[in-house]
Order: C-alpha cells, then sequence, then structure tokens
C-alpha cells in the first residue's frame, strides 16, 4: 500500500489499536503487559508506515508485531522471577503463556469482548469507565483525568489497579454469557456514551471534533445492539435501550458536518445549515427509537433519543417543539437529573416560555454549585441574557465561559460572540 501522510497514519492506528489489543489480549491474557506491547507496535509502525508504506493487512502487522513484543516481555519477566526463586525447572512457551480463551467465531470482534472485559464487576464503576475509555476509547490518561476531575497520577493510579484486578480474576477473554451481559449492561453503555460524548466535543485540544471515537462509539453500538438478545425488535428493556443510544449518538452525530465553517469556527444549532445534517442517520436513527419506544421501560437513553429527534426534524430552532421537549426534560430528570440535564432543561424552557423563566432556573442551578467552574453554565448564562436584552452582562459571561473553557475552538466561538456585543 502507498506511503499515507503521518495524520492519516495515526488516524488508521487509533481505529487499530483497540481492536490489535483485544486480540493480543484474547490471545496471549496479560492485559497490562499486552497493552505495553500493544503501544510500542503502534510506535514502530508511527515511525515506519509514512515512510515505507503501510502494510497490506496493517492490523495483522500489528498484532504480530505486539505479540513478538510481548513474548520478549513475559520471557524477561519469566527469568527474572526464576533468578529471584531460583528455581531450576525450565518452562516452556506454552506454560508461561496464559491459555487462550475460548475463540470466538471468525466473524466476532475483539473489540466488544474487550469492552466487556473493561466492565467486568469486579471493578468499580470509575474504574470500569476508566479502564474502558484507556484501552477501548484510546483516551489519555490525562484526558480521563479531566473528564473526572482528578489528578492525572490519580487516573494513572486508579487505570493501574484495574488492569491489575482484571488480571488477578482470571477472566477468560470471551463475551460473557447473557445473564452476566445483562449485569453489565449498563456500565457497557454508560461507557460507550462517554466516549461518543468526547468524540463529538472534545475536552481539550484544537479541534472541536475527535470523529475517530465518536466513529467508534456508534460502531461498538451497533454491535452491540446486533449482540442483545431481542435488541433488533425492541423485545427487552435492555435492547429497547441500547437501540436508543445508538439512535442518541446517530441522531446527534447527522449535524456533525454542519458544526463547523471552513474556516473550522464553531456554528451554533441556530445557524447551521440543515441541509448538510446526514439525513441517513436521522432516518437510521429515528426507525431505532420508533421501534424501542413502544416496548419495555422508556429509559433515559431513549429519552435522549427523542429530544435528538425532535430537533433534527425542525425546520428550524424556532420551529423546533419546545414544550414537548420540555416535557420529555421533565420525565428525564425524574429518572437521571444530573446537573447537566437541568442545565439543558433550563435552555428548552428558556426557548419554551422565556428568557426570564430560563434565568430563574439557571439561579437555581448556579446555587447548587453542582457546575462550578464548567464553561457550559457560563454560555447558557451568556445566551439567555442576551435573549433577554442585556447585553453588557451577555458580553461579561461569555467572556468568563471562554476563560473556563479548554477546547480551542469553543473559546473562539465565545470569545467571538462576547466580541459581537460590544458592537
Amino acid at each position: 500500500m502507498p506511503g499515507r501522510g503521518t495524520e492519516d497514519t495515526e488516524d488508521l492506528l487509533r481505529t487499530l489499536a483497540p481492536q490489535v489489543l483485544g486480540a493480543v489480549v484474547r490471545r496471549y491474557g496479560h492485559f497490562s503487559a499486552a497493552e505495553d506491547a500493544v503501544q510500542e507496535a503502534l510506535l514502530a509502525a508511527a515511525q515506519q508506515w509514512p515512510d515505507a508504506g503501510v502494510p497490506g493487512n496493517p492490523r495483522g502487522w500489528l498484532i504480530t508485531v505486539a505479540a513478538r513484543r510481548l513474548t520478549d516481555l513475559l520471557r524477561a519477566e519469566q527469568a527474572r522471577q526464576r533468578r529471584e526463586e531460583a528455581a531450576a525447572r525450565r518452562m516452556l512457551p506454552g506454560e508461561w503463556l496464559a491459555r487462550p480463551a475460548d475463540h470466538p467465531a471468525p466473524d466476532s470482534d475483539d473489540t466488544l469482548i474487550l469492552l466487556f472485559l473493561c466492565c467486568h464487576p469486579a471493578l468499580s464503576a470509575a474504574s470500569q469507565i476508566a479502564l474502558t475509555l484507556r484501552a477501548v476509547g484510546g483516551l489519555t490518561t490525562a484526558e480521563i483525568a479531566r473528564a473526572f476531575l482528578v489528578t492525572e497520577q490519580t487516573m494513572t493510579r486508579r487505570i493501574t489497579r484495574a488492569k491489575r484486578a482484571i488480571a488477578d480474576s482470571g477472566i477468560p477473554f470471551r463475551l460473557p454469557p447473557g445473564p452476566e451481559q445483562a449485569e453489565r449492561l449498563d456500565a457497557v453503555m454508560h461507557v460507550l456514551y462517554l466516549i461518543f460524548n468526547e468524540g463529538y466535543v472534545a475536552t481539550s485540544g484544537p479541534g472541536l471534533h475527535r470523529s475517530e471515537l465518536s466513529g467508534e462509539a456508534i460502531r461498538l453500538a451497533r454491535l452491540l445492539h446486533r449482540l442483545r438478545p431481542g435488541a433488533s425488535e425492541g423485545a427487552s428493556e435492555g435492547g429497547s435501550e441500547v437501540a436508543g443510544l445508538l439512535a442518541l449518538m446517530l441522531l446527534i452525530d447527522a449535524r456533525r458536518p454542519a458544526r463547523t465553517g471552513p474556516d473550522g469556527a464553531l456554528v451554533p444549532l441556530a445557524e447551521q445549515d440543515r441541509s448538510r445534517w446526514d439525513h441517513g442517520h436521522i432516518a437510521e436513527g429515528q426507525a431505532l427509537l420508533v421501534a424501542a419506544l413502544p416496548r419495555g421501560a422508556t429509559g433515559p437513553y431513549q429519552l435522549q433519543a427523542a429530544i435528538a429527534a425532535l430537533h433534527d426534524e425542525a425546520p428550524s430552532v424556532t420551529a423546533t417543539d419546545w414544550p414537548q421537549i420540555v416535557a420529555l426534560y421533565e420525565m428525564l430528570m425524574r429518572l437521571s437529573g444530573g446537573p447537566v440535564v437541568k442545565l439543558n432543561y433550563t435552555v428548552a424552557v428558556a426557548m419554551a416560555q422565556g428568557a426570564q423563566a430560563g434565568l430563574a432556573l439557571l439561579a437555581e442551578l448556579e446555587a447548587s454549585k453542582e457546575l462550578a467552574g464548567d464553561h457550559r453554565l457560563s454560555a447558557v448564562r451568556a445566551h439567555l441574557l442576551e435573549l433577554s436584552g442585556d447585553r453588557a452582562a451577555a458580553r461579561a459571561a461569555f467572556e468568563a465561559a471562554a476563560r473556563q473553557a479548554t477546547n480551542l475552538i469553543q473559546q473562539r466561538y465565545l470569545h467571538t460572540r462576547a466580541r459581537r456585543l460590544q458592537q
């Protein structure tokens, strides 16, 4: 295959990394050592492929290199243990390499197995999310630490403990049986949701999107939707929520082509060219939602997907069915009333009932301190103040939001909004 640019190679390696890690762990075990070996293989590829060209089977190349490196690591560890223990017995590779777990079908996806492995109930919920974001989502430890509002050192220790817990548990590398899948399903869906969100609005960095993350989250959600018994017919509560999660991702991701201008600047929903939205994604998301909603209890992902569908169906922001969105947010808050849900509800109330009604709710949310220091709170305040006609206060709030934001595209957008209010 002809040589590819460095950026193209990095995109390919991000896509292949979780698949390669899954394949190596399935074959050899040793989660932590396998991750180190895969990282070395990725580094070798990043150095060689831009000049030498991408091999015909890049995934196989990475697996081979990682497996060789893992063998070297395990042999070195074995030798160290033999010296320390003064053991005379010679061990064959088949004895010290982990016995491969049950081999999945040829068309199975090791990444999905890796996802369920990282969401094992032996781990705390926080560790499940952190480990999956690292191993499957490809986020750096620093990015995960920012999402959890902890230091990078704290997150490093948490991920290390999670990998050690998996190694000590002897969990086989295979999809868990049906009942165990159901036990892990909430954690798996939550992790996919977080990975998608990080891809749709990057926590930090020069770009608004990390499309490789949102695309991988959608791909895994499709696999999960096919995996869950009855999911395609919405016959089970779990299947309905998986369908709701996939619908939510598709309906939101459909807007991505119009969210940035030619210069990469953020384009708000009210100003987006809706003809550029991905209408195939919208149709697929709507079909999933229509099939899922009548069956079983309605969960938070289905409600969020219904809200997204109302936005996508509207020809403009002003023509959006805001009263219906308010009603859906009220249902959602009864199920999972987190601060971000409350903030979105505040915006919907303002659009349906006026800026002053939204500002009153926002004052209650600010008093709770749940989103203290979050740029989204200041940005919503700025938006509502602008709607109410208080340009000076709105400008100050936009400037505060820009100082709090960590994504460069969002910072520029917020500064631009503040400057417009000076005119």
